[in-house]
């Protein structure tokens, strides 16, 4: 599982405050640079100057005024003088650009044989070795307090720059939003279409490029919207000359003198041409632009299933009692029932066919299992497709092969799917999954 964001909204507002985190670093790391060089040499003068006016007042001073010189500079400069001694222990200069270009610019002045450290012994201050004269030939530790090399940030940076950083991602934020909010309201109106339904034209706001593609996206859902319903008038066109031949055609053999057989065997293909047409108009019309009632779901079952029973069909329903659910109820009658005679065809009528509602979660689960050929699993999502039919014992040449395409649609304008599973012992478990309506869903 990966913690990192999958919004476009959080990725790049994650990602600007990066950018401008490295932005910030950057320019501090470009200030430190440009801003060392000024104060190493500072530095530097400060250390020359101090070395020399004490070589200076050391000199010029009388010998028993010396040592009150040097508690003066003591008292008023921290600065201490101790002669050099061949036992002193004195610890490297760290390696640090700063100390390294003092040291340079020092020995520039005061000769190459300069010593800097920052430890001598256990004492710890800004040591510079240095003579009095050229006739002498002792060095001496010129000490000077550790804080003329620290560097004293203002506290107030600190609060100034979080305060930049805080307003830089508040806009990052506005403008990011502004970005992917018209981007939600596409994603929001291409899942309307996705289950089916027509969704309301998508406010055309925003850059120039959204608002382009929001154009772009209405006026293709509204070519959508002008291709269903031309295709159900014409479908609803064939249904009425089609119809009408059917049914002279049938009244034709009822009064034609051929054997009983033959009349039987005309009047069924006459009864299968007329339920291919109604295929033709359910997978049209999906559910017809039903509003969605409240609908108590298991009771519309049962008494689907009391149908198939008068017409001496084993159809057995196991029901869990819900609450009203917000449904279609003609589309998904339709739905359960194209199951059912998908089961009863494909399974046998001898055989027994079952009808359960479950409700798990936040959803319902409808299911009807046969114990019939079944279907291959790598074949499911196929046969959900127009005009698809399975070139086995499953299935024969009856049909269109628009049964599953229309309980598809309809559980796709329902917000749901249409699984299709094998059932333990051999069968086929075929469930309309929608979401619950009700108000104690999970």
């Amino acid at each position: 599982m990966s913690f990192f964001p999958r919004t476009l909204l959080w990725r790049t507002f994650l990602l600007i405050a990066l950018l401008m985190l490295l932005s910030v670093w950057a320019w501090f790391a470009i200030f430190n640079t440009y801003e060392r060089e000024p104060r190493a040499r500072q530095l530097s003068q400060l250390i020359v100057s101090a070395a020399n006016l004490t070589r200076a007042a050391l000199i010029t001073a009388r010998p028993e005024a010396r040592l009150e010189l040097l508690r003066e500079l003591s008292a008023r400069e921290g600065i201490h003088v101790y002669p050099a001694e061949p036992a002193d222990r004195v610890a490297p200069l760290p390696d640090r650009p700063f100390l390294r270009r003092v040291q340079t610019l020092v020995r520039a002045q005061l000769g190459p044989d300069t010593v800097l450290t920052l430890e001598r012994g256990d004492e710890h201050a800004l040591f510079v070795s240095f003579r009095i004269d050229d006739s002498d030939e002792g060095d001496y530790w010129l000490a000077m307090p550790l804080e003329r090399i620290d560097r004293h940030f203002p506290i107030e940076w600190l609060g100034w720059g979080a305060a930049a950083l805080l307003l830089s991602l508040v806009g990052a934020w506005l403008i990011v939003s502004r970005v992917v909010r018209p981007l939600k309201r596409l994603a929001q109106a291409a899942a309307e279409i996705g289950r089916g339904r027509t969704p309301h034209p998508v406010v055309a706001a925003g850059p120039a490029e959204i608002e382009t593609l929001a154009l772009a996206f209405n006026q293709m859902s509204t070519d959508l919207a002008r291709l269903d319903q031309d295709r159900a008038l014409i479908l609803a066109g064939i249904s009425h000359d089609l119809r009408t031949p059917l049914t002279r055609l049938r009244m034709s053999v009822e009064m034609s003198g051929m054997d009983e057989a033959s009349r039987a065997e005309s009047a069924a293909d006459i009864d299968e041409m007329d339920r291919t047409i109604g295929q033709f108009l359910d997978f049209a019309r999906a559910d017809g632009g039903e509003p969605a009632q409240d609908v108590d779901v298991a009771a519309m079952l049962d008494d689907l299933a009391e149908q198939y029973r008068r017409r001496n069909a084993a159809v057995g329903v196991d029901a869990q009692p819900l609450p009203l659910q917000s449904v279609r109820p003609k589309a998904l009658r339709r739905a359960v029932g194209n199951l059912i005679e998908n089961a009863l065809r494909h399974a046998g009528a001898d055989l027994p066919v079952d009808l359960r509602l479950q409700a798990s979660g936040g959803e319902l689960r409808i299911a009807v299992s046969d114990r019939g050929p079944g279907i291959p699993p790598d074949e499911a999502e196929r046969l959900k497709l127009p005009f698809t039919r399975l070139e086995t014992a499953r299935t024969d040449a009856i049909g269109a092969g628009l049964g599953l395409a229309i309980v598809e649609r309809i559980a796709r304008s329902h917000g749901g799917r249409l699984e299709l599973q094998p059932r333990d012992g051999g069968g086929l478990v075929a469930g309309i999954v929608i979401p619950r309506s009700d108000a104690t869903a999970a």
